[in-house]
């Protein structure tokens, strides 16, 4: 079985632990770039590509403990 790479924003905030309308401000900040991060769907929904969201959230420094 195939994981899924696109979800929709409610199904992303659930995995991510970002509110829904934490993503929105990503997106329309342009914190989260379109077409790698997020896109929209033949049927105009946005969808937030998960593997990029792992990869985003692994790219920030980490300070040692």
């Amino acid at each position: 079985m195939s994981t899924v790479r696109w979800v929709l924003i409610n199904r992303a905030s659930e995995l991510t632990g970002y509110t829904v309308n934490a993503i929105q401000h990503k997106i329309k900040g342009g914190v989260w770039p379109q077409g790698k991060l997020w896109r929209k769907a033949p049927d105009g929904r946005i969808l937030i590509n998960l593997e990029e969201f792992d990869r985003w959230a692994e790219s920030a420094p980490q300070e040692a403990a």
